[in-house]
Order: C-alpha cells, then sequence, then structure tokens
C-alpha cells in the first residue's frame, strides 16, 4: 500500500518495468520479446494499439503460474497427503489459473513436524546472519520484481500498476527494514543492588501460526513473516484460498535462502486448514488478518491453548472533509479531491478503506461536484494495463457481496451519485468481476454506512459543527483508521486525538510505511503491525536475576 502521490510518480516507471517484462508498451507499436522467468513464461498481454496509441483490443495470453501446485513444507514442496486440489479462478478473466492443494489438519501437522524440527537451531542463530537473510529475501524479490507483481494481479485482480510500484516494492521494504531492526536490538541489565543483576533477553516464541488474507496477499504475508523471521521463529503461514498461488510463486523464488522448515506454507480452506492451523497447541502464537466475525474465532481458539494472538480485523473508515479545504481552488483542494477518490484503491478491498465520506455542509455542493467527476475519472480496464488505475474484485463471492450491498444502499433510500452496477467490460473480460466504483449519498444509520462492504463504495454525508463530525465518525463497532482533511493544523492534531481508531491519517491517506504502528481500536483488533514493536510481539522476555554475593540468603 502506499499513497496516491507515489503511484502517479511511479507510473511511468512502472510502463517501463512492463515492457521489459514481455507486455507491449501502451506508447509505441512495437513488440518486445517474451521474457523468461522461472522457467516459464511470465504474464503477458497482447494489445492492438491504434495510431493515437489507445488501446483498440487486448487479449490475455499467458499467467505466471505452474499448472499445479503443492504445499511447501520442510523446504520442498509436497503433494496434499488427501490428495485433493481445488480451482484457482483468476477475477481478471474468471478463468482457470491453477490447481491448489486442498489441504487439511495432517497437512497443517506436516507442517508443524517440519517446523519444530528446526525451530531450536533457527532460534540460536544470530541476529546478524538472520538479518544477511532478510536481505537477501529483499534483493532476490527485487530482481523478481515483474514476475511477483505479475503474479499478485493475476491471484487477485488488481491493477499491474499498483503490484509494481506499491505492494511488491513495500514488501520487499519490510523484510529490509526488519532485517535492519534485529540488528538493532539490545537486551538490558539492571542493577538491583550492589551484588545482584536482573539481565533482559529476547527469545523467541518457537513456532508461530499466520493466516493471511486475500486483498493483498504477497503485501500481508510479509508484514507477519518479516517480523516473525527476524525475531528467530519459524512459521507455518496459510494463505487466503481466494488468492492462493502467489505466495506459491513467492516461495519458489526465495525458498532455497532459508533452512528447511523455517517457513511452510500449506493452502486449503477455512474450516479445513486454517481452523487446525489457530488450534493447534503445537503453535506459540496465531496471527489473523481478516474479517471481524473470523477473528472472533480466531481468538476463541486460541484461548483453549493460552497463546497471544495479533488480529487485524475489519474497518469502517470515516473520511472527514472541513470547510476550509474549500478556501482555495488550489493543490490543496486538489489532494483533497483525491482522498475522496481514495476508496477506490485496490477495488475498495482494504480494512482501512475510507468507505465513510463526511463533508461539512456549507461546501458540500460544490466538493461533491468535483469529488464525482474524480470518481467518474478513475480508469477501470484490464488489471494488466499500466493504464487501469481500478481492477478486478477478488473474487465472484466478493463481488456478489458487493452488489449485494448496492442493492441495500438503494432499498434504503440512500442516494446514487455514480457507479452502482456492474461494469461489463467485454471480450475476453466479460466474465472478471468489475464493479464501478460508487458514490452513496444518505445518512450515518444507514447499513452501507455502518457495516463492511469491502468494495469501490463510498457513502457520503453532512456534517454542521466539529462535535457532530466526531460523533458521526466514532459511531461505529469498528476504529482501524480515519482520515482529517483540512488547513487548520489545531484541529486536526485534536480530531487526530480524539477520533477513535488505530491510525489516522492526516491530510493523506493510504500511507503504510514499514517504521509506523498499524493497528486497530474497538472491533477491528487486537495488536499491532509494522513498526519495530513487532519484534517483541513475536518474542518472548526472559529474566535472568543473577547474585554475585557469596553470602547465605538469611531466610532459613
Amino acid at each position: 500500500m502506499v499513497c496516491a502521490r507515489q503511484l502517479s510518480q511511479a507510473c511511468d516507471s512502472v510502463r517501463r518495468h512492463i515492457v521489459m517484462a514481455g507486455f507491449p508498451s501502451v506508447l509505441t507499436k512495437r513488440r518486445f520479446p517474451l521474457k523468461r522467468g522461472l522457467n516459464r513464461p511470465v504474464a503477458i498481454m497482447k494489445l492492438d494499439i491504434r495510431e493515437d496509441n489507445s488501446m483498440l483490443h487486448q487479449k490475455i495470453v499467458e499467467s505466471p503460474f505452474k499448472l499445479k501446485y503443492g504445499n511447501y513444507i520442510g523446504g520442498e514442496w509436497r503433494e496434499p497427503i488427501g490428495g485433493k486440489y481445488f480451482d484457482n479462478i483468476t477475477p481478471v478473466t474468471g478463468g482457470k489459473l491453477c490447481e491448489i492443494p486442498r489441504s487439511d489438519e495432517k497437512d497443517i501437522n506436516a507442517a508443524l513436524d517440519a517446523a519444530h524440527a528446526a525451530k531450536d537451531k533457527w532460534g540460536r542463530t544470530a541476529p546478524a546472519e538472520r538479518s544477511n537473510i532478510l536481505m537477501k529475501i529483499a534483493q532476490r524479490m527485487e530482481d523478481k520484481l515483474e514476475v511477483l507483481a505479475q503474479a499478485e494481479t493475476w491471484d487477485n485482480g488488481k491493477p499491474i500498476r499498483e503490484t509494481m510500484a506499491a505492494d511488491i516494492p513495500l514488501a520487499i521494504d519490510h523484510f529490509r527494514y526488519f532485517a535492519s531492526c534485529i540488528r538493532a536490538q539490545e537486551g538490558s541489565i539492571g542493577e538491583i543492588d550492589n551484588d545482584t543483576v536482573a539481565y533482559h533477553f529476547h527469545e523467541p516464541l518457537g513456532v508461530v501460526g499466520q493466516i493471511i488474507p486475500w486483498n493483498f496477499p504477497i503485501l500481508m504475508a510479509a508484514w507477519k513473516l518479516a517480523p516473525a523471521l527476524a525475531a528467530g521463529n519459524c512459521v507455518v503461514i496459510k494463505p487466503a484460498e481466494q488468492t492462493p498461488a502467489s505466495l506459491l510463486v513467492w516461495a519458489e523464488i526465495i525458498g532455497d535462502l532459508l533452512p528447511p522448515g523455517v517457513l511452510n506454507i500449506v493452502n486449503g480452506f477455512g474450516l479445513e486448514a486454517g481452523k487446525p492451523l489457530a488450534s493447534s497447541p503445537r503453535i506459540a502464537k496465531i496471527a489473523f488478518t481478516g474479517e471481524t466475525t473470523t477473528g472472533r474465532l480466531i481468538m476463541q481458539y486460541a484461548s483453549q491453548n493460552l497463546i497471544p494472538v495479533t488480529l487485524e480485523l475489519g474497518g469502517k473508515s470515516p473520511n472527514i472533509f472541513f470547510a476550509d479545504v474549500a478556501n482555495e481552488d488550489d493543490d490543496f483542494f486538489d489532494k483533497a479531491l483525491e482522498g475522496f477518490a481514495m476508496f477506490a484503491l485496490n477495488q475498495g478491498e482494504v480494512c482501512t478503506c475510507p468507505s465513510r465520506a463526511l463533508v461539512h455542509e456549507s461546501i458540500y455542493d460544490r466538493f461533491m461536484e468535483r469529488a464525482v467527476k474524480r470518481v467518474e475519472a478513475i480508469v477501470q480496464g484490464n488489471p494488466l494495463d499500466a493504464a487501469t488505475m481500478i481492477g478486478a474484485q477478488a473474487s465472484n463471492e466478493q463481488m456478489e457481496k458487493i452488489l449485494a450491498y448496492l442493492d441495500i444502499g438503494k432499498q434504503e433510500g440512500a442516494e446514487v451519485l455514480t457507479g452502482g452496477t456492474r461494469n461489463d467490460l467485454g471480450g475476453e473480460l466479460a466474465n472478471g468481476y468489475y464493479i464501478k466504483p460508487t458514490v452513496f449519498a444518505g445518512h450515518n444509520k444507514m447499513r452501507v454506512f455502518q457495516e463492511e462492504i469491502f468494495g469501490p463504495v463510498v457513502s457520503v454525508a453532512t456534517f454542521k459543527t466539529d462535535a457532530e463530525a466526531l460523533e458521526i465518525a466514532n459511531d461505529t463497532l469498528y476504529g482501524l483508521g480515519a482520515g482529517v482533511w483540512t488547513r487548520d493544523g489545531n484541529r486536526a492534531y485534536r480530531f487526530g486525538r480524539e477520533i477513535q481508531a488505530g491510525r489516522v491519517w492526516t491530510n493523506c491517506y493510504h500511507a503504510y510505511p514499514a517504521h509506523a504502528a498499524f493497528g486497530g481500536y474497538k472491533q477491528s483488533g487486537i495488536g499491532r503491525e509494522t513498526h519495530k514493536m513487532m519484534l517483541d510481539h513475536y518474542q518472548q522476555t526472559k529474566n535472568m536475576l543473577v547474585s554475585y554475593s557469596p553470602k547465605k540468603l538469611g531466610f532459613f
């Protein structure tokens, strides 16, 4: 995830990378040779270009995946013990990409066996050695940036310009960041008295379980894996069944850099593979990103074994635009309009999606006229085209959920200012999962204001006073993110402190640097992701209280 300005600045670079990866440029008629990676062709797209360089037709030719995958356990690829597979469908076309293991408890236990066999040796490796390995992982990912970006786009449906400029570069940065953090981490020593000293050591938890979501498969895996591996843990990780393949491509690329058993990837469905992992007495921690209802279950499973959990769950983030944003028609006002449109980033499939926009009533008409035009200018198309700004929803199930909420909003009386329907792009994309960016106008008691839709939908309401804006902003079960837009520094600070959310963007939105803590209030989760504090979340503290006095204790 990255801020919109960084995306815009990176767009030209993205197009150059795509050309290098075997895509014909949208700026030229020249055909480029197909690049080879991992002994198979990476994804390419055939474009017929008009004289004015616009696209007349686009045809998807290949994907970056093998036809069938195994689970990655103990440094090798293993078929699922039960012999079952499921089809992985790409949201780009609605067609089959590859076959993925439909694993169960036996596969989870095999992965846990491998992790436990490796944990003592890995936990004793020097921090400098673990740091060097994470640095090598980051470099290998950077060398294969195009392959990883294309895999993520095929698997998830998000635009290639985002995976090239945001998702994969940020994942790389997280590995480098935690490689640096573990080198800098120190224990402590305290003098109790002249003869007694307290030592404090950081020790790994051992074997941890991680379950990642489908909206940012590789990036969310990096958020969890980088601190866990840096801290000296072995990991069993389960990708989401909706986007199971891109992390397997990643494992092919970096797997040889880690000792066997340190990293284990097991695919499958929630009840069949996720539950056995989260409820296993053989893990020392479970980290989960996903919806709140599932998070409650994960917490229940973990409580049976009294292990810590990190839960990054749902959100319904307010995005507040005060009257002074429209004082001038300048760069800041334009930035605020872009901030409004950020609900469409990643097709709205972001837990911090600014899905509730609150606009001061005095500027509502003028602001919304410009804001709707900004939304309507968002280019939706083939996710593998560098010009595309919004791609496909991650699955047919998710698309149908969003369409159902569009119907709910209309039935509740919300006014559709733009969008509100599925987008039929025709041709090879006709069966893809595309929804037009949608803007509703209504009030905060409507379901589309209160319930997480997880799609390119924003619901807009007005407010009169600062107090009313704050009341509406905090009137939600969630507390993950929020946005504040104002030229008044005093108001910006005050609202940033009073909004009940773990991350408050001020005059910006959707920036996710590795060194800024991320996590929710209320029902948006427990614990934090990113930032050096995450090392502590994957470690336990040992205290050695040592007496250097030869004299007796004096009790008995």
